[in-house]
């Protein structure tokens, strides 16, 4: 057999469910690896069809979409597809409602990559030609020297598919004062947003303590794919009074270390998964 791969073919960036986590925003490089007998031009693929093949059903079927394991007793599913309630281990949940293309129901009981690359084996078999007789996904994390944080969130003006209320990325963070980098500092935010939903103020709808004590908080908004609710504990959100693109998340955290060394120049290196993002300087 005859085999072909590409490697750093896409970043999927989503958002999961998890157990003890929560809801936890990701990002994994895939790479592929396509066997078959040569066509008649002597290839298994044609290199020119695999962005408008394979990536795009890639992309289209876990990219910038919540991604819930089917098997897991703690969900319970709505009759409308992309409602749905998750219990977390600590007996708090999550809430999700939106259209149905914003989520992606997995068949295993947790999110792992192995399980979403067998899912999309699958989807990619279905479209490829029938040369190709074998199909491997393989997808991985980004090997990151230094701090890092996962967290999800929604932008609700974006006309593509970053409106989703629950995508999410596992992003790197630079921070440098006077041209050094700080790696203490990039720590501290890495921790202070790991696992994380940063939501706009405005889209907040509902605040409110159950009887168990919990603060939940409940974001809302009408976008183009339609409408959004996400509801999860207070403790798990943090709180910023625009929307949250990482141009706007990069000047967040430049305004905030700024305002603890007045005197010095704070860069700020916030990316948005791999490879890309924004710079703040103050």
């Amino acid at each position: 057999m005859n085999h072909l791969f590409i490697d750093n073919l896409t970043v999927i960036d989503f958002a999961y469910l998890d157990h003890h986590r929560g809801l936890v925003g990701e990002s994994w490089i895939a790479d592929i690896v396509l066997g078959g007998e040569l066509d008649e031009q002597g290839m298994v693929f044609d290199f020119g069809n695999v962005k408008r093949t394979i990536k795009r059903v890639i992309d289209e079927r876990v990219d910038h979409r919540l991604v819930v394991p089917a098997g897991a007793n703690c969900l319970a599913r709505s009759d409308s597809p992309g409602h749905l309630t998750w219990t977390l281990a600590d007996g708090s949940q999550i809430r999700h409602e939106g259209p149905e293309q914003s989520v992606v129901f997995l068949d295993h009981t947790e999110v792992v990559p192995s399980a979403v690359a067998r899912l999309l084996e699958q989807e990619l078999k279905a479209v490829l030609p029938a040369n190709v007789t074998d199909v491997e996904v393989t997808l991985r994390e980004e090997l990151i020297e230094g701090a890092y944080y996962h967290y999800v969130h929604g932008l609700k003006k974006h006309l593509g598919n970053c409106q989703r209320i629950a995508h999410g990325h596992r992003s790197p963070i630079r921070i440098d004062i006077n041209g050094r980098r700080d790696a203490e500092l990039e720590k501290h935010w890495a921790r202070q947003w790991q696992d994380i939903y940063i939501g706009t103020r405005e889209d907040l709808s509902q605040s409110w303590t159950d009887g168990d004590g919990t603060e939940y908080v409940s974001f809302h908004y009408d976008a183009e794919q339609g409408e959004f609710r996400l509801t999860l504990p207070r403790q798990r959100v943090w709180f910023l009074e625009t929307d949250t693109t990482v141009e706007l998340i990069a000047a967040y955290l430049a305004d905030q270390i700024k305002a603890s060394h007045p005197g010095d120049e704070v860069r700020v290196r916030a990316f948005e998964g791999v490879g890309k993002g924004a710079i703040a300087v103050r």
